[in-house]
């Protein structure tokens, strides 16, 4: 089993039982979530920005409008913290204090590194769409000479990575076991609906929405 190193940096505190360094399970929560936030020091303020995701090995890649503020400043250097979410649970206690939530959670402390190849940029966001839409890559249309040109693609190193997790019921105080209040977990998922139309879809294409996964 190969684990990131934990650094001073990495080094879960806070709750350090929950901490996880294992690459596999890291990598799991990574490419299971569709977005990631991402936050830095831009000029003036702090900044955070959600968008999509995707990995390649021990890379990550986000993409954006080249006009992007806070690429512009990744791209000076500034360094990034990058967090994926994913909230398993409501865990419903027997008091307010140890209420609490299932969740697996990965930090990356990483600089950004900018994709110029067209070839590279075009090949790494055809990745970013067989995540997302990988039945339907085949269909559609790749990004054009001018689309690339309009796009940045942003790599990290996931080198200082951490991941924390909880499970399980809630833990509440002995004296309060005996309280006659429902206590348990809430789960929750996040789950794709049923496909909606496009309204300029054509009568003459026939309903093709069950085959979209």
């Amino acid at each position: 089993m190969t684990s990131y190193p934990i650094t001073e940096r990495t080094r879960v505190k806070r709750g350090h039982e929950r901490a996880n360094y294992d690459q596999e399970i890291v990598h799991a929560i990574i490419d299971e979530a569709y977005l990631c936030h991402v936050g830095a020091q831009m000029k003036d303020r702090p900044m955070v920005q959600p968008t999509f995701h995707w990995r390649e090995g021990n890379k990550l890649y986000i993409h954006g409008s080249s006009k992007n503020a806070l690429f512009k400043s990744l791209l000076d250097g500034v360094e990034a913290c990058i967090t994926i979410t994913h909230l398993d649970g409501l865990v419903m206690a027997r008091s307010s204090f140890h209420h609490s939530a299932n969740y697996r959670s990965v930090m990356i402390f990483s600089k950004a590194k900018q994709i110029a190849p067209p070839e590279e940029k075009s090949r790494l966001l055809d990745l970013m769409m067989k995540k997302i839409t990988p039945d339907r890559f085949d269909d559609i249309r790749s990004a054009n000479e001018q689309e690339l040109k309009a796009t940045t693609v942003l790599e990290f190193s996931l080198q200082d990575v951490s991941a924390k997790i909880r499970t399980g019921p809630p833990v509440d105080d002995e004296e309060d076991y005996s309280l006659p209040v429902w206590a348990g977990v809430i789960p929750t998922t996040l789950e794709k609906g049923k496909p909606l139309d496009d309204p300029r879809w054509l009568d003459d294409h026939g309903d093709k929405s069950q085959e979209i996964k």
